[in-house]
């Protein structure tokens, strides 16, 4: 079976990660997008060059996955900071439909993402005004959207009026024209979806909240979808960087003409009905959403389910993945959860011969490390198919399905061995740990920062490879037969310590 794959952009959990994971399965052949090819950061790619090598390449391939975001605006960052027109949406629209009318049996799955409202000011990854009007810009949206749906409370008429003063009317202007267009695609791409140019078209959404401008976009989103009978084909839920492992997770079990089931473990009695960090819907309902697009089916009994997932979440409150090392660690964590029993039903299952899957979304952006000790001591953390905890919690179950998928036929072991080392050093040890703890204590003494590390990022890559090894020997001593790892790879995509590049396998 082949792929062909263009990612959402150049960063490894979108263009490496997702192939990885579904090369893990032996059948599985990706055709990815060559990273020379992506673009940098806030520089677009040259999308006339991208859809070049689409078709060039669709020929030999089964299954297109495909991302709008870098078909039309060249990556993810430039689609929040184009000026595209009309003309160019009409381009883009007329390129997919002769890609379908000149390929009619080649399946063509889609990603357009909902333009996200971070509430914070940062402008490393938005406009440059994001970063003194970032978070006005969130309330803004905010309250303007309760008032319309519920009203406003007295203090929140106040703070909307500060805003109207405060914000430059050109920057809402330019926030809003740019947000008004990004719809109109995703309306597009639902429209393409009905009239079966598009096979399925996912619409994951990140940083979401109750109210605001992302809420408003959803809301026509999922009015077209409604308008349209598309619920089984156009699916919106939380997520993001996650959909280039779902779309081929998709395109295999669909391959296979099957739709694998899938039982879960919970770690937590309220942990399905709690809300995380960054998303704006109960972690039961998001798994619903997931589970299907991803193409497998939940069952109510372990014992006839193709896999289990093993869910970590949290007691009863969600907190940041560094939290747990500090007195900040919410007491829920223990008193609403008992990790042990959760840890020996995974023992239980993989001695009953089940393929496991740890989707670990107890904190936000980062691992569990007691549970990962915990796994360890009882030595059946090698023994997972999968282990994934990065940045959201649909991040890592959306990623945690697809590697569960490509499981279900003959896998290449060392493949899948590597995957489950990479993420347990990178999203435990590097993401819960090493990441926060470098940011505060080594950094301002370089004078770097967390969003730049300037010249120094190789000799901060050493940093976090030699911590990541030691702590390998705290965590894991009793796991995988032969506890020399090597890191094959480890650099900073953008830079910067939010995300690395880390590959790591063993002797």
């Amino acid at each position: 079976m082949r792929i062909l794959y263009i990612p959402l952009d150049e960063r490894p959990c979108n263009a490496i990660y997702p192939v990885t994971t579904a090369e893990a399965a032996s059948e599985i052949e990706v055709v990815s997008l060559p990273t020379a090819l992506m673009g940098a950061k806030k520089q677009a790619a040259d999308t006339k060059k991208i859809w070049d090598f689409l078709q060039a390449n669709i020929v030999d391939a089964d299954y297109a996955v495909l991302s709008t975001e870098m078909l039309l605006y060249g990556g993810l960052l430039p689609s929040r900071l184009h000026h595209l027109t009309q003309n160019d949406l009409a381009e883009y629209e007329q390129k997919l439909r002769l890609l379908k009318q000149r390929y009619p049996e080649k399946k063509i799955f889609l990603s357009n993402l909902i333009m996200r409202t971070p509430r914070y000011n940062s402008s490393d990854e938005e406009p440059d005004y994001y970063e003194e009007y970032g978070e006005r810009i969130f309330r803004f949206g905010w309250l303007n959207d309760k008032k319309d749906r519920e009203g406003l409370l007295p203090d929140e008429k106040q703070e909307l009026a500060d805003l109207i003063a405060d914000v430059p009317e050109e920057i809402i202007s330019d926030y809003e024209t740019r947000r008004q267009f990004n719809v109109s695609v995703n309306l597009l791409n639902i429209r393409l979806t009905e009239q079966a140019i598009v096979d399925f078209l996912a619409i994951p959404q990140d940083d979401s909240a109750i109210f605001g401008y992302t809420a408003i976009d959803q809301k026509k989103v999922y009015q077209a979808i409604q308008k349209n009978h598309l619920k089984d084909r156009v699916m919106v839920y939380p997520g993001a960087d996650e959909v280039g492992f779902t779309l081929m997770a998709r395109a295999y079990n669909d391959w296979l003409k099957r739709q694998p089931t899938i039982f879960v473990r919970y770690a937590s009695t309220l942990g399905p009905e709690l809300l995380p960090l960054y998303e704006d819907r109960l972690i039961n309902e998001s798994l619903k959403a997931h589970v299907m697009a991803v193409g497998m089916r939940l069952v109510d009994q372990a014992d006839s389910a193709d896999f289990i997932l093993a869910y970590n979440v949290p007691g009863k409150k969600m907190q940041e993945s560094w939290d747990q090392f500090t007195d900040k660690r919410d007491v829920t964590y223990d008193s609403y959860r008992h990790l042990l029993t959760f840890v020996e039903q995974i023992e239980r299952d993989i001695k009953q011969g089940k393929k496991v899957g740890l989707c670990d979304s107890a904190f936000a952006n980062g691992g569990d490390l007691e549970l990962i000790q915990l796994l360890d001591q009882k030595k059946v953390l090698s023994q997972l198919m999968c282990y994934k905890a990065w940045n959201t919690n649909c991040n890592s179950l959306g990623s945690t399905l697809s590697a569960l998928t490509f499981t279900q036929t003959e896998v290449d072991q060392q493949t899948l061995v590597d995957n489950l080392l990479s993420n347990i050093f990178e999203d435990a040890f590097y993401q819960a740990e090493i990441r926060m703890s470098l940011t505060q204590k080594v950094l301002p003494s370089l004078n770097l920062s967390y969003f730049d590390l300037k010249d120094q990022a190789p000799d901060v890559m050493d940093m976090i490879g030699h911590e990541m090894l030691a702590l390998a020997q705290v965590y894991v001593p009793n796991s995988f037969a032969k506890k020399d790892f090597v890191i094959q790879e480890l650099s900073s995509p953008w830079n910067r310590m939010f995300e690395i590049n880390c590959r790591i396998t063993k002797k």
